[in-house]
């Protein structure tokens, strides 16, 4: 017996068999029917299959091929109506017809599920028997299918019988009633959509049985063409199976938004998923996996998205707070099938950062209005001297913690942006918007970011690995990034930096150049211009000094007490003069120190060293930002050696040696001290409160005894001073605050406006000297370009600038000109 369709292996006939043209037709088809007819009884073990293909041959030789396949295909359809629809029928229930229809049962679901998979049974065994038995066939008409259905363009006799299978057995209705009617097919697709729906309800169902189904639908076609676009499976059961789908997954959705958590959804919707595509892959048909996950993905995602995102206690909000990475990931990777762009996810993402950054911002407004600590009398101990490495200044404090907790916010989400949103550029580019907003948003981040680092540089650093120093760079800097005002941050950064070089406080100066580099990375050559010009006075002053201290011994001075003197010679334009050295009183220079006549000789001849090398050159010394080493002599102090050395400030050094002069037991008054040094009054209360309040640095001793220096108070020489410590250092008493008071910060913004007054002026100049003429609204506009990678211009002093230009005849109007527009005058 033949199975395979396409087993060629019977022998046509030898020529000469045929040559009677008188056939009786009727007997043959006869003999033909009974063999068919056995074959689909499945008793076809005693045909002579080669007898029957000859009999078929004969008769598409003598051109009866018409009949004869008209003939077969009434068998097969009288074979398909009579014998295989009623055994379908058979097993076809009640329940499964009204459910078919949309009517309710009152079957259970072990009924239902068992009346479906009788069905689909009846209807595998029926469509295999079908598909064998029209193989067999086929084999025996071989010689038809390659002459007549070839020559006539007719389809084969086994594409014939499939298109039989699909009109008389599963389209057939199955009522008379033409309003109500109904098929085997739409039976079979409610029964496999039943199964589906138990399936993802968590039933067992049987997958090989509903898969054997499938590929009968995918198997018919509705034509005889058989194109791939019209499979049964395409046309008839996916519609179906996809708005099922969809109901399903609509419903679902609403459903767990009420009862589920945020991320309970996304686990569910990533199973869900994950479910589709192996039922696709292992139950239905690879083809419709696309498109159901299409379904999922709008009707239980994209529907539902915005609101999962914003749940309350769950959201993105909670996730990202509760650094749920899982769950963030989830969220992501589900938005991203629904939106390329994450535009819900990048609002809540962006809202979240905004007001986590400003609650830091309003944290650290709070904390600098906070009052301050009392002062410790009489032996109390400072605040400075029981944290030594924290800031005593709630102020500064603060300053400092605001860039930690920004730059802690920062890594959180860095963290997520790796780990969760997959590098995702459009989001960082999200990130970056928003850390810049609410970090310009707070009016002191240029100067708190400049303190960080001037704090770090002192004494961060110290106990750190390279690496690590390089990490806290690479921080700083990107927060320098977000900072829109790079004038003010320059502005800062150097005051900050000059105090740090001139006082010797940088505990590295590799790591300050490392700095330097990191900033002209970043924000180019310009913005360290200034900068690295503030090191290069260091190491040429450095080669100045050595070269007066050749001079010097050259000279053979016989003094063996004289001191020696390490100068520090600063390009007044490249140095921040005015943060360093603030004017006394408004409108008026600072006085000038009156030095001890030791210190006055060595100032003169350095003077005189300097100005003879550079010829025209000024210098104006700045006491107030010197140090000094002296060794002092305690009469009466405990043990053998009674000698220390101080490290005090130039101003603490000339106050010191006043009491050279005096006898011992005799004090000098504040306003004497004031009138013989000429030191401004304010500094000098806090060099005296270093000297004779701080309690381990007594080396005055003050009546009466307060925090308070007034004129009158009186200063007399510690004969018994004590320290255990050979070398000690005697800082100037400071209120700890390196953050500038509402006065200082509004005459900084007025200095930084007039010089950003000239950079307007500048760019101005630059940009219509090249173009000679331009429209107003262009301008503008070319100079904000310019100018945003150094700071946000204000529209309104781009024009004041312009018009200042126009005044000074640099620009012109055109006239009558619209829109107006400017001429560039050589």
């Amino acid at each position: 017996m033949l199975a395979g369709r396409g087993r060629n292996k019977i022998r046509p006939p030898r020529r000469g068999l045929g040559n009677n043209d008188n056939i009786d037709f009727d007997s043959m088809w006869a003999e033909l029917a009974s063999s068919l007819r056995d074959i689909h009884n499945k008793n076809a073990s005693q045909l002579s299959f080669e007898a029957l293909y000859r009999n078929a041959y004969k008769l598409v030789l003598k051109k009866r091929g018409e009949i004869l396949y008209e003939r077969v295909k009434e068998f097969e359809e009288e074979w398909l109506a009579n014998e295989v629809q009623p055994q379908i029928l058979d097993v076809l229930s009640p329940s499964l017809l009204l459910a078919s229809t949309g009517g309710n049962t009152i079957t259970t679901a072990n009924e239902k599920r068992a009346a479906g998979e009788k069905l689909l049974r009846a209807l595998k065994q029926a469509w295999e028997d079908h598909k064998l038995c029209m193989n067999m066939t086929t084999d025996v008409l071989m010689y038809m299918d390659r002459v007549y259905c070839k020559d006539f363009r007719k389809p084969s006799i086994f594409t014939a019988s499939m298109g039989q299978f699909r009109d008389y057995v599963l389209r057939t209705p199955l009522q008379p009633d033409p309003d109500h009617q109904i098929s085997i097919a739409q039976v079979l697709n409610a029964v496999i959509l039943d199964q589906v729906r138990m399936d993802r309800e968590g039933d067992i169902i049987d997958k090989s049985l509903l898969k054997s189904c499938v590929y009968m639908l995918e198997g018919l076609y509705e034509t005889e063409e058989e194109e791939e676009h019209l499979k049964l499976y395409l046309t008839s059961f996916e519609p179906e199976f996809l708005r099922a789908s969809e109901e399903f997954y609509r419903h679902e959705g609403s459903t767990l938004l009420l009862d589920a958590d945020a991320g309970t959804f996304c686990k569910h919707a990533k199973r869900r998923l994950s479910e589709e595509e192996d039922r696709c892959r292992s139950t239905l048909s690879p083809l419709t996996l696309g498109k159901i996950k299409l379904v999922i993905e709008t009707e239980l995602i994209k529907n539902h998205l915005r609101e999962v995102i914003a749940l309350e206690g769950s959201g993105v909000k909670y996730m990202i707070d509760n650094d749920r990475i899982s769950e963030l990931e989830m969220m992501y990777d589900l938005s991203a099938r629904v939106d390329p762009k994450k535009e819900e996810l990048k609002k809540a993402v962006q809202a979240r950062i905004l007001e986590q950054g400003n609650n830091v911002n309003n944290a650290t407004v709070a904390a600098t209005q906070a009052p301050p600590r009392p002062f410790a009398p009489n032996g109390g101990k400072s605040e400075e001297e029981k944290a030594p490495e924290k800031p005593i200044n709630l102020q500064t404090y603060a300053a400092i913690n605001w860039v930690d907790a920004v730059l802690r916010l920062k890594d959180k989400y860095d963290t997520f942006f790796i780990q969760a949103f997959q590098s995702d550029q459009g989001l960082q580019t999200a990130f970056t918007r928003s850390f810049t907003d609410f970090i310009n948003a707070f009016e002191r981040s240029s100067e708190y970011l400049s303190l960080f680092f001037d704090e770090n540089m002192k004494k961060g650093i110290k106990g750190k690995t390279e690496n690590e120093v390089d990490e806290l760079l690479d921080k700083g800097i990107t927060l320098l990034r977000y900072i829109q005002d790079k004038d003010m941050f320059e502005r800062y950064y150097k005051k900050h930096l000059s105090r740090r070089l001139l006082m010797k406080r940088s505990i590295s100066m590799d790591a300050e150049r490392q700095m330097i580099s990191k900033m002209k990375m970043e924000v180019g050559n310009t913005f360290t211009q200034r900068i690295e010009a503030m090191f290069k006075d260091m190491a040429v002053s450095d080669d100045i000094t050595a070269q007066y201290k050749r001079h010097v011994a050259q000279l053979g001075d016989p003094d063996p007490k004289r001191a020696e003197i390490e100068v520090h010679v600063l390009t007044s334009t490249m140095w921040p003069l005015e943060a360093m050295a603030p004017s006394y009183n408004e409108g008026e220079d600072r006085p000038k120190c009156i030095f001890p006549s030791q210190i006055e000789r060595i100032k003169q001849g350095f003077e005189k060293f300097y100005l003879d090398k550079h010829s025209g050159r000024q210098l104006t010394w700045q006491a107030n930002m010197g140090t000094a080493d002296i060794r002092a002599y305690f009469p009466e102090m405990k043990g053998a050696k009674k000698t220390r050395e101080l490290n005090v400030s130039t101003y603490a050094m000339v106050i010191l040696l006043l009491f050279n002069d005096l006898p011992p037991g005799q004090c000098i008054t504040c306003e004497e001290i004031q009138a013989q040094t000429n030191i401004p009054f304010n500094e000098l209360t806090r060099n005296l409160q270093s000297l004779a309040v701080a309690n381990k640095t007594r080396i005055l001793i003050k009546e009466p005894m307060s925090k308070d220096v007034k004129p009158t108070d009186r200063f007399f020489f510690n004969d018994s001073f004590y320290s255990q410590f050979q070398k000690i250092k005697i800082g100037v008493i400071t209120s700890g605050n390196k953050v500038e008071d509402s006065t200082e910060r509004s005459e900084t913004e007025k200095k930084n406006n007039d010089t950003r007054g000239g950079v307007i002026e500048a760019a101005v100049v630059r940009i219509m000297k090249q173009r000679k003429e331009l429209a107003h609204q262009k301008l503008i506009a070319e100079v904000i370009q310019q100018l945003t990678a150094r700071f946000m211009p204000d529209v309104n002093m781009v024009k004041k600038r312009i018009e200042s230009l126009i005044e000074r005849e640099y620009l012109e109007r055109i006239e009558e000109r619209d829109p107006p527009a400017y001429r560039y005058l050589a």
